[in-house]
């Protein structure tokens, strides 16, 4: 799976930036069908410590997932961000096999 890491108003080091593509290459055990996947950092200007927020948009045939989380750390944030796509990654696959089983059965009564 392609991701693309963008920093907004700084310079993501190569270690978040890999803790990121780890994270996000397992979610393809979940589900194979990823066509890519975007990630936003940004920082708030706000006085309280969990100002780094991470965006994380996924690409799947005929859907696009998408999780914000704002944390502390942006890797605390990312974990977060992955766990709730990962969740979103099984209900979408639920939605897939409810499908094709009334489908199944649709053709089943139809001979």
């Amino acid at each position: 799976m392609k991701i693309t890491v963008q920093a907004i108003h700084f310079t993501a080091d190569s270690k978040l930036v890999d803790f990121i593509q780890k994270k996000a290459n397992k979610l393809d055990q979940f589900f194979d069908q990823i066509i890519s996947g975007e990630v936003y950092l940004k920082l708030e200007k706000v006085e309280d410590e969990a100002n780094k927020i991470s965006e994380i948009k996924l690409l799947i045939p005929g859907n696009q997932l998408f999780a914000k989380e704002q944390c502390k750390t942006f890797e605390e944030a990312t974990d977060l961000a992955i766990e709730s796509l990962r969740k979103q990654i099984d209900k979408h696959k639920q939605k897939i096999r409810a499908h094709e089983t009334s489908f199944k059965e649709t053709i089943i009564t139809d001979i």
